[in-house]
């Protein structure tokens, strides 16, 4: 299937300008991250950071200086708050499975919502072989969390509660201070654990004015490196590692750091927050014209998640009626544009994604449903450009679907 895909697009390919939308999977790193990330390979602090020598120390203050820049921009004050990890899949496993672990004798009952992304379902799911208890709660047509059916999941025995900022796949903005006071309102035991990962760098979060015990943040998401995510870690939480090893400054995470990524994770910080206000006011010219764009000049499109404000600045999720997803992600890379269906964990699976379907949407809505996402470095060009080759690609396909149905 894959090879023939690329014959497919080598064969076929007609491309004038090329626009990355696929952020939700990859991302390029600008090239000055790589430039910050180059020296620390083979020139600067590439010790191991634990040992005692010149390049050593080095080591461990270069990553204590760039835990510090992760942190700050969330209000963390200690570099110590900061473990950095393999990637966000990894900081959710292990807040999830690290408290859990911890707590067991607490109580087993875990609340998440109904769309929280699969590194987090799938770790619940898997607890619930050992025990406990996982509560979903429902959420609205625009994917924002039912607070009244909240208040009727926690309970005494909530040992805890996961919440994203920003939902992954439709970019919708949860009121995260009330969902926190909610849950703490009931048991002020429950360890509270929000995810950043659509949220850093686009939505300002601060622990000091939501005091969540766990955060977790993404690299790749803000164009930094893969490979590389974090967890913050309240000082004080008990939290247990889930893998053993050889332990370094990161005592959640065995193994040697890996110092270059998490430079580029640092740099990649720091842009993201550098002429924060312009880069977000750009980011939602570019989302609402792409949104706009589609829903008014392309019959029987429904835009997934909310509109405005409510919504992330960089997502936008269309679905398109009479067409299906994967073979619209085709058409489009044959003129050069880049964009997912769905999320990336389930693209290659027959199923609808779990968050539309939480939403409402019917099975053939889902799957004929687009993500995209821009960046500061996108320009009203690359938007106008995919508005362009749009309509033909979607057109295209509705005739193909049209003549099989005959």
């Amino acid at each position: 299937m894959v090879e023939s895909v690329r014959e497919l697009i080598r064969a076929h390919a007609n491309i004038e300008k090329e626009v990355y939308l696929d952020i939700e999977n990859s991302s390029p790193v600008p090239e000055e991250i790589v430039n910050e990330m180059l020296p620390y390979f083979n020139k600067r602090a590439y010790g191991n950071p634990t040992l005692t020598h010149k390049l050593g120390w080095e080591a461990y203050e270069t990553i204590i200086l760039s835990a510090k820049k992760v942190g700050e921009h969330v209000g963390v004050e200690s570099p110590e708050e900061i473990n950095f990890t393999p990637g966000e899949t990894e900081a959710n496993n292990l807040a999830i499975l690290g408290v859990c672990l911890s707590r067991r004798n607490d109580g087993k009952k875990i609340v998440v919502s109904e769309i929280e992304p699969l590194n987090v379902v799938n770790v619940c799911k898997m607890l619930e072989n050992y025990g406990f208890k996982v509560e979903k709660v429902p959420v609205d047509r625009d994917g924002f969390i039912k607070i009244e059916r909240l208040k009727e999941k926690v309970d005494k025995n909530t040992v805890f509660a996961s919440f994203s900022l920003v939902n992954n796949e439709i970019g919708t903005v949860q009121p995260i201070k009330e969902v926190f006071k909610t849950v703490k309102d009931i048991n002020t035991n429950t360890i509270f654990h929000v995810d950043l990962s659509d949220a850093y760098g686009r939505i300002p979060f601060d622990v000091k004015k939501v005091p969540v015990e766990l955060a977790t943040i993404s690299s790749y998401k803000i164009l930094g490196p893969r490979g590389i995510g974090a967890l913050y870690v309240k000082e004080g939480l008990k939290i247990e590692r889930i893998l053993e090893g050889q332990i370094g400054t990161q005592k959640l995470w065995p193994g040697v750091e890996n110092t270059p990524a998490i430079v580029g994770f640092a740099k990649a910080s720091e842009l993201a927050f550098k002429n924060f206000e312009n880069n977000i006011n750009h980011m939602k010219k570019l989302r609402d014209r792409l949104i706009d764009g589609i829903i008014n000049n392309i019959d029987e499109t429904l835009l997934n998640g909310p509109a405005g404000d409510k919504r992330s600045p960089d997502n936008i999720n269309i679905s398109f009626l009479k067409c299906e997803g994967e073979s619209l992600t085709i058409e489009l890379s044959l003129k050069g544009v880049y964009v997912s269906s769905g999320s990336a964990c389930t693209r290659r699976v027959l199923q609808p994604s779990h968050v539309l379907t939480a939403i409402g949407r019917r099975f053939e809505e889902a799957h004929g449903s687009i993500l995209m996402k821009v960046t500061r470095y996108h320009s009203m060009d690359d938007i106008e450009y995919v508005l362009k080759v749009l309509p033909e690609a979607v057109n295209r396909l509705r005739k193909i679907y049209g003549s099989m149905g005959e």
